[in-house]
């Protein structure tokens, strides 16, 4: 598999219930330059097993699957620290079927019939930390709870610029450009940003900056 424009390579995990939906995303994935497919699993269970062995950069998961589900599935990675970004594929468009997803850990979703560029391009978003939440799901998300402004009084000025920036979909590099740091800089930052927020991940950290009105 040759490499992407950054001279890396995207490694993926697919996990579905269908062989011939993983079938068809490894046809999709094998003609893109700088992305490989590196494994598949038919549920959540074996899905946390081989991105624990396999340490891919991204996981293709489906939500609905028998045994262990993508939701119950993406929980144990956060659980045990799996940094890899979890992009949902599913034939679902309940808000009721996605928002879970994205409350367990999901950075993004796509549909089973999405363009074969568009996948690519949604993958190489998420691996580069950019969230892909369309604004109805947003929306959704924001109404099921109320913000918490005491938590954000914690904040530096420089904390509340970042998580402007992460609220715009920017990823460490992007921000740092925009503030003229080092990525290192930046990453303690949107450490300091989760931890003092009581916050899981970056998906999180942008609904916050919205409740918050931080960013409209």
């Amino acid at each position: 598999m040759a490499e992407d424009a950054t001279g890396e390579t995207i490694r993926v995990l697919v996990v579905d219930d269908h062989q011939v939906v993983r079938r068809g995303l490894r046809t999709f994935l094998e003609v893109q330059d700088g992305i490989e497919v590196v494994g598949e699993a038919a549920d959540g269970a074996r899905g946390v097993e081989l991105a624990e062995s396999l340490a891919p950069d991204v996981v293709l998961m489906d939500v609905v699957m028998p045994g262990m589900d993508g939701i119950e599935a993406m929980r144990e990675l956060r659980a045990r620290g799996n940094s890899a970004r979890v992009l949902v594929v599913t034939s679902f468009t309940e808000h009721r079927t996605v928002v879970p997803a994205l409350r367990a850990g999901a950075v993004g979703y796509v549909y089973k019939d999405v363009d074969p560029d568009a996948l690519a391009g949604a993958i190489r978003a998420v691996h580069a930390g950019h969230v892909l939440l369309q604004p109805e799901l947003a929306q959704a998300l924001l109404s099921e709870e109320p913000p918490a402004e005491g938590r954000a009084a914690a904040l530096t000025d420089r904390e509340n610029e970042v998580l402007a920036l992460i609220a715009d979909g920017r990823s460490n590099r992007e921000i740092a450009r925009a503030l003229h740091l080092s990525e290192k800089t930046v990453k303690t930052h949107v450490s300091n940003i989760l931890m003092k927020l009581d916050l899981a991940d970056r998906t999180q950290a942008a609904l916050f900056a919205v409740r918050s009105g931080l960013v409209s």
